[in-house]
């Protein structure tokens, strides 16, 4: 789940038995598995994306880095939409036909939490479905490689992965880094540089 979302989307999900991995996401709101990930926004959001463009640029983004892609629109329609009846309509069709995305509504955030509940217990019980760690990206760079690969490390985000590998100039240089030389990035710190060794060098016990 990424980080940014609402508290109370969260509350609801671990109400229900959910296990939760907070983290920002670069792709998405709700990665349910390796294949299935969930872009919530409210209706106003939602339409506002449509205006300037935002939305069909996200979901292209998304279509690309998983085979199924829900969007979910929160809230009642309760004040006037912006767009008109047609102009709804066309976004939903081009969600559907030129996408290839799923498009649910929910009137508040509990229910929001119940579909992706639903569909994390349909991809990762029904259908066993693995979720890996770091999502699947197609068609990346060398570079976007080694970000991925850093950016899955705890406490690390695009800003700080990026720091680390102009820093550190290597994946291996990052990774074999003393805590000493760590905590003197930037925003990195004692404890975070103490986390991050901890993690490194810790015998795997799986």
């Amino acid at each position: 789940m990424d980080n940014r979302e609402p508290d109370e989307i969260c509350d609801c999900l671990e109400g229900m038995g959910a296990e939760i991995e907070l983290r920002q996401l670069e792709l998405g709101d709700y990665q349910v598995s390796d294949r299935l990930v969930v872009e919530r926004k409210t209706r106003s959001d939602f339409e506002s994306s449509i205006v300037d463009g935002r939305l069909f640029r996200q979901l292209k983004d998304l279509a690309d880095c998983f085979q199924r892609v829900v969007v979910i629109v929160e809230g009642s329609p309760e004040n006037e939409s912006r767009l008109s009846r047609v102009a709804l309509l066309g976004a939903y069709s081009s969600i559907i036909s030129d996408f290839g995305c799923a498009i649910f509504f929910t009137r508040n955030v509990s229910a929001t939490a119940e579909m992706v509940h639903a569909l994390a217990c349909h991809e990762q019980l029904a259908k066993k479905q693995e979720l890996s760690v770091y999502a699947k990206r197609k068609a990346l760079t060398l570079a976007d490689q080694q970000r991925a690969v850093i950016e899955a490390l705890p406490n690390v985000g695009p800003t700080m992965a990026r720091a680390l590998l102009k820093y550190f100039d290597t994946v291996e240089n990052v990774i074999t880094a003393p805590e000493s030389e760590l905590k003197e990035l930037d925003k990195m710190g004692e404890k975070k540089a103490k986390q991050l060794r901890q993690l490194l060098s810790t015998r795997y016990k799986g």
